[in-house]
């Protein structure tokens, strides 16, 4: 399957979790020779102006990471491309679902998923999007950004009973008619992660549900990388991922 991945995402722009070393290396070490990588390019200022205001963007730069968001924001849209025909999946950070229009949070800067599917829209790539994020953290990003646009359905599955929150998952993706099944993919809520819910092959499983809601619908699925700190896991996490998705 292909991977969008550059090794600019080794480098440590920030101080937070989703910038400490060895987290992006924990995942290319489990993807070794299991997958194609594919380069992605910077997003245009255009696609990011589309979803986010000047004055966010001239923070971001400000900040000096412009580059590097730009950068995961392009690996998102380069993964959503792909999609529409194939499976894919994108390492990259900063992660994005936390940031909305003129503001971010939770390591994020820039709202990589939405850039991607508003490109996708605006080109009349997609009619309608479902967004799984099974993230531990409510995007709350996604929701600002994308829930008022009218063609994207958003699910952040919760609480702490592990097979109500799978039961959830299946019934959305079972129901939804989208021809583009989006996954913000964070890693945080496994068993041995901030969350403690999830066991690796719980991955696996929504991924082939994600991959069958593609098929059914006869439209396409991929995901990005979001949250996930636990480097010891997080490698084997997304390659279940993987696997489930090429299934």
């Amino acid at each position: 399957m292909k991977v969008v991945y550059s090794e600019e995402f080794k480098q440590v722009y920030s101080y937070d979790p989703a910038s400490n070393p060895g987290r992006i290396e924990s995942v290319e070490f489990a993807l070794a020779g299991k997958v194609d990588y594919i380069l992605p390019q910077p997003a245009s200022e255009e696609d990011i102006g589309a979803v986010h205001t000047p004055r966010h963007i001239a923070e971001v730069k400000r900040e000096g990471v412009y580059d590097i968001a730009a950068l995961a924001a392009g690996g998102a849209v380069k993964a959503a491309e792909i999609g529409l025909s194939e499976p894919c999946f994108a390492v990259i950070r900063p992660p994005g679902h936390h940031a909305s229009a003129d503001s971010a949070w939770g390591f994020c800067y820039f709202n990589n998923m939405a850039i991607a599917l508003c490109r996708l829209k605006k080109r009349d790539r997609i009619r309608k999007a479902f967004i799984l994020d099974f993230d531990l953290h409510v995007g709350d990003g996604n929701i600002n950004i994308l829930e008022p646009k009218g063609f994207v359905t958003i699910l952040n599955p919760g609480g702490q009973d592990r097979n109500v929150y799978l039961k959830t998952v299946l019934n959305a993706l079972e129901k939804t008619d989208a021809d583009m099944i989006a996954v913000s993919a964070g890693f945080d809520n496994h068993e041995a992660d901030w969350g403690g819910l999830l066991k690796t092959e719980d991955y696996t499983t929504m991924g082939k549900w994600v991959r069958e809601a593609a098929r059914r619908n006869a439209g396409g699925c991929f995901g990005i990388l979001e949250g996930g700190y636990n480097h010891s896991v997080l490698g084997k996490n997304v390659l279940a991922f993987i696997e489930g998705l090429d299934a």
